[in-house]
């Protein structure tokens, strides 16, 4: 895991490059402080900031090949880099270290941009091309690495994050008001966009080509399900030999994830998936594992008694970082200066704690459960929409109102609501069942609610956008051929992990403290098994995961396998309106500042603020509202501000690029060499 910047096309001159580039890297300097190096050839410029973790003697970059004709800037790991390196000496190309870095390098020297489709691994790349004169981005399949990039004066240039590109003269932080908007649907803009106008992230899966002709982005792998028409009855014996391909391939991902020349920790959250991680690593590090974990002052979010039933299980050296409602409130600038987005949850900033944890125990990498539930069915949208589902179908039915109550069993405000709010609330119309987003409109409603307190000028500003149909217009042509529940699989693992999990809850709080990731439930091979399985194999009854539980269930003790789902929360509004340091945040919030930065309406806000603080407990949608309209205020604070002083408050034109097409040619091109 790395930092990366650079530069395509731009017209610098010769004494501004390397100022240029050095000032770029100094600011992602915290995803690598293990060295810098900058490249420039003319008008491409290669800067990297790293973190060792493979070859840390030798792997600097950038990196080139035998001849100098082949350059790369990369962050991330490639995890299949020992059996690639292999074939490729046995090929004849000669290896000067032994980092997966220079496996790159040489497998594009076959295959051009095509070498992605034979990486497994959490990947972000520059090539600078001498030979054909192109410049190659590159990002993985499902988006555990992040790269921005933004197109200026004919040239384009690029980073591991934002702040990275305001370093370049001519781009600026305005917030793009259409992003605000799929934020406060979905909690996540829709990649291309980002919330800086005239900033795109390169999707998940895509290879963007840079030369004299102009810039193509080309999708090389997505999400795919079977046919709802081949959902059938599974054989005792054909579900044996599923299971059995399902563990051999998680185990086999694990093995291939504890390649490093540093220690490798696990974090341990109490839940099904991070146990089974942590499980499975012992197999393979049977001495010495190193656990960390988040634990909260309230019974409502800590799992304490789980992590410790594992850490005793397991034999495990274990820490545990306490997070108080305070340390939420105090960390929230901090956080939001690396998600580089506003936030609707708070979840973020606990683990931005345990990766300091990490960070300050000596340790650089950790392995995570992130992935299962969106590969496995494992969250309780699934649940609930399958519910929904029957309830529209059986009208009259007697469970109808048992089923309901049995959704969301740790919200109790939502358990102690009468039968006719809940059926309102999960809404099981039977005329909307055709609505390709129907397992996600109760979230997508609740959250949508917050855009009650947009000003007058951002809804100018918005128009008649509608993030909805957006949404159902990106939807793969074979999407209404699925499974229902393979349909919200792909709505959860296409836009919400990339989206949010990855990145706000992901490597943005993890490499704020240059702490990598990995992941094993996102190897490609054991998504694309998974996604072959039967439904019914995945969600039996209202029982998640199941195929998974059975395969793992001897690794595990019986309190943990059998555990239903508990997502992962933290304390929200309350966090900021009991203590002197939420009140100091929450200054953000004044009529003064809301005012200020335009957004939002302040009178709104300003009843909202005290109804939070007046309730002893809060609602989703409050809460909801609440965090996203403090994180953005934040957010404005730490990027706009220092851009518009000065020259008024920036909210852009939504007229342009409303419905990005990232499949197609962008429109500005970067000038030849």
């Amino acid at each position: 895991m790395c930092g990366i910047a650079g530069y395509y096309g731009l017209r610098l001159a010769p004494d501004e490059q390397r100022g240029l580039l050095g000032r770029m890297i100094g600011q992602v300097a915290h995803r690598g402080p293990d060295g810098q190096g900058v490249y420039v050839d003319g008008d491409v410029g290669l800067a990297h900031a790293r973190l060792s973790i493979i070859d840390v003697g030798g792997g600097r970059q950038p990196m080139c090949n035998e001849d100098g004709t082949v350059w790369i800037t990369f962050n991330g790991e490639i995890f299949n880099y020992v059996e690639l390196r292999a074939e490729l000496i046995a090929r004849g190309h000669v290896f000067k270290t032994t980092s997966d870095t220079e496996v790159i390098v040489h497998l594009y020297e076959e295959r051009g941009p095509d070498c992605v489709s034979a990486l497994n691994g959490d990947f972000a790349f520059a090539i600078w091309d001498q030979r054909q004169q192109r410049l190659v981005l590159a990002r993985d399949r499902v988006g555990v690495r992040p790269i921005y990039y933004a197109v200026r004066d004919g040239g384009i240039a690029f980073a591991s994050e934002v702040k990275a590109l305001l370093q370049v003269p001519g781009i600026d932080a305005a917030l793009d008001p259409i992003a605000l908007d799929q934020m406060f649907t979905f909690w996540f803009p829709l990649a291309p966009r980002t919330p800086f106008k005239d900033i795109a992230e390169l999707p998940p899966a895509h290879v963007l080509v840079a030369n004299r002709d102009g810039i193509m982005t080309k999708q090389y792998w997505r999400f795919e399900y079977p046919d709802a028409a081949e959902d059938r009855p599974v054989t005792p014996a054909e579900e044996a030999r599923l299971t059995e391909e399902v563990r051999e391939l998680l185990l086999d991902a694990v093995r291939i994830r504890l390649r490093a020349d540093v220690p490798i920790g696990a974090y341990l959250s109490g839940g099904l998936d991070s146990s089974i991680t942590t499980a499975a690593i012992r197999k393979f590090i049977p001495d010495n594992l190193r656990s960390f974990s988040v634990a909260f002052e309230s019974a409502e979010f800590d799992e304490s008694m789980f992590q410790e039933e594992m850490v005793a299980a397991l034999g495990l050296a274990h820490s545990v970082t306490l997070c108080r409602e305070n340390d939420i409130a105090s960390v929230l600038p901090e956080l939001i200066h690396h998600t580089e987005r506003p936030i609707m949850r708070t979840a973020p900033a606990p683990m931005l704690l345990l990766s300091r944890l990490v960070r300050d125990s000596g340790f650089k990498v950790v392995m995570t459960g992130e992935g299962a539930d969106e590969v496995f069915a494992g969250y309780d949208v699934f649940k609930e929409a399958k519910v929904r589902r029957f309830c529209a179908a059986q009208p009259t039915s007697k469970r109808r109102p048992l089923l309901l109550r049995k959704l969301y069993p740790y919200l109790p405000r939502l358990r102690n609501q009468s039968q006719r709010y809940l059926e309102a609330f999960f809404g099981g119309e039977p005329g909307k069942l055709d609505d390709p987003l129907y397992s996600h409109m109760p979230r997508f409603r609740s959250s949508a609610g917050a855009k009650a307190f947009f000003s007058t000028d951002m809804r100018e500003a918005i128009g008649d956008y509608d993030a909805l149909a957006e949404m159902r217009d990106r939807l793969p042509a074979d999407f209404a051929r699925w499974h229902p529940l393979s349909q919200s699989q792909y709505l959860e693992s296409a836009y919400l992990l990339p989206g949010y999990i990855l990145s706000s809850q992901g490597d943005r709080v993890s490499m704020a403290n240059a702490v990598e990731g990995r992941f094993p439930f996102l190897d490609h091979r054991l998504i694309e098994l998974a996604a072959r399985i039967p439904p019914r194999l995945k969600l039996k009854g209202l029982t998640e995961k199941h195929i998974l539980r059975q395969s793992v269930k001897d690794l595990l003790p019986d309190i943990i396998a059998k555990r239903p789902k508990q997502p992962y929360r933290a304390p929200e509004s309350r966090a900021f309106l009991r203590s002197r340091v939420g009140a100091t945040v929450l200054d953000h919030m004044s009529r003064a500042n809301v005012a200020n930065a335009g957004y939002f309406d302040a009178g709104l806000v300003g009843r909202l603020v005290d109804k939070c603080d007046k309730l002893a407990s809060t609602g989703f949608r409050d809460n909801l509202a609440f965090v996203g309209i403090l994180s953005t205020q934040v957010w404005h604070e730490a990027f706009v501000t220092p851009a518009i002083k000065g020259r008024g408050t920036a909210i852009a034109s939504s007229n342009d690029n409303v419905r990005s097409n990232h499949s197609t040619p962008v429109s500005a091109a970067p000038s030849g060499p």
